[in-house]
């Protein structure tokens, strides 16, 4: 197993950032590694979170992002999966997703395997994000904020990976808006609490503010899966 899904407590909090640093930070240590995108929604042609990866990555598209193996469902309408495909007129099969990942496998050391929104956002009418995760075994990076609500989010979340016997590797906290120094200490203390007493082996990163395209280094040990 050489995947690691990424998710987010909500929309919006920095996933294909963390993606793009994760990888890049791996690129530069000579591993050669990848990133998917499991849906995109309100785009057209490649997927425009691929792209930042590719950005952030400090790379051009590859032939792989070309012929949709990097994203194998885009939707035209921005909502949650299950509605943008049915707008679309599409079906979601996620045998297509799994195949597509196991494609990446085989030609990189590595798969960062970027969600859509949170762990509860439908891929189907009956299938979530979580089943997804949960269906393929997938260790999980999930990515917090420093936005207002973030505690709730992250527990919540959290809560989710308890009952799902979700593998979670690693939380990473995204430092942006950084508006409050009290409420950054503070979620940091209760996600750390909360880690110690129900994630023992998570390890918590945190991701500083992107400031003129400067990307911190943000290493994930890809090695001890």
């Amino acid at each position: 197993m050489s995947v690691y899904f990424i998710s987010g407590i909500d929309t919006d909090v920095g996933k294909s950032l963390v993606t793009g640093v994760i990888a890049r930070t791996l690129r530069d240590k000579g591993v050669n590694v990848i990133t998917q995108k499991f849906i995109q929604t309100g785009c057209t042609g490649i997927s425009e979170d691929v792209l930042t990866h590719r950005r952030i990555m400090d790379i051009e598209p590859l032939d792989v992002d070309l012929y949709e193996t990097t994203c194998p469902y885009v939707f035209t309408y921005p909502a949650s999966p299950h509605l943008a495909a049915e707008i679309d007129n599409r079906v979601i099969d996620v045998e297509v997703i799994h195949k597509a990942t196991e494609e990446l496998e085989s030609r990189f050391e590595m798969v960062l395997l970027e969600g859509a929104g949170g762990l509860l956002v439908p891929v189907t009418r009956n299938f979530l994000t979580i089943d997804y995760i949960r269906k393929y075994h997938y260790p999980l990076i999930l990515v917090s904020s420093s936005k207002l609500g973030s505690i709730n989010h992250t527990l919540m979340s959290l809560e989710m990976c308890r009952l799902y016997k979700i593998d979670l590797r690693y939380v990473v906290y995204n430092e942006y808006p950084d508006e409050s120094e009290e409420i950054k200490k503070d979620t940091i203390t209760i996600i750390e609490r909360y880690l110690y007493d129900y994630f023992p082996k998570c390890n918590l990163l945190r991701m500083p503010v992107i400031k003129d395209n400067r990307y911190p280094a943000l290493f994930v040990d890809w090695r001890n899966q």
